[in-house]
């Protein structure tokens, strides 16, 4: 199977986040997914989250990889910080903390690794078949809000993060054991 990746370097700005999300754009019009097709904009918005997650957190510069092969589309975005993802649970009127919920809720399959002196946060969306009507969309709430609408439903948390069975069967089976260990202000930067 032939596998095609395209990667794009973000900086340390939150500015980077819309050229991040213009680019996989682009890059997904380039490898068949057309801009109106609803993979396309559940890519590009787990894009977005996973390198404003990189930026905003680490303030480290990031590394976007999209490969393309097989069932569907791989999303990694590698930072320099050694620290691990945390999911948070937002509150209520929360501007912020829902990235990884979103991410949970709208990817088949996602995790993270470390990579180098850093690490690399994955997602997973298969490409559905086109006649495929057999799984009903489902509104996942995230923090008392509809966010997503989706293949099934939240069914509950675990060690801080949702877990469902609309998507991914096999969800968060490569998370790593010590996300949310605290981190010191020294270990957290680039």
């Amino acid at each position: 199977m032939q596998v095609l990746q395209v990667q794009l370097e973000v900086g340390p700005d939150p500015a980077e986040v819309g050229r991040a999300r213009r680019w996989a754009r682009s890059r997904l019009a380039g490898s068949g997914i057309g801009d109106d097709e609803p993979l396309a904009d559940t890519l590009v918005l787990l894009i977005s989250e996973l390198v404003t997650n990189a930026v905003v957190h680490t303030g480290c510069p990031a590394v976007l990889r999209m490969l393309f092969g097989g069932a569907g589309v791989r999303v990694e975005v590698a930072d320099t910080s050694d620290r691990p993802p945390r999911p948070r649970h937002a509150k209520g009127e929360d501007t912020n903390g829902r990235g990884l919920e979103l991410v949970d809720g709208l990817a088949d399959r996602w995790g993270w690794q470390r990579e180098g002196a850093g690490k690399s946060i994955w997602c997973e969306v298969d490409r559905a078949p086109v006649a495929d009507q057999s799984v009903a969309p489902v509104a996942i709430p995230v923090a008392g809000h509809v966010v997503a609408s989706v293949g099934g439903p939240v069914t509950g948390t675990v060690a801080g993060a949702v877990v469902g069975t609309g998507r991914g069967a096999d969800r968060g089976a490569d998370r790593g054991a010590d996300r949310g260990a605290p981190v010191s202000p020294a270990q957290a930067r680039c």
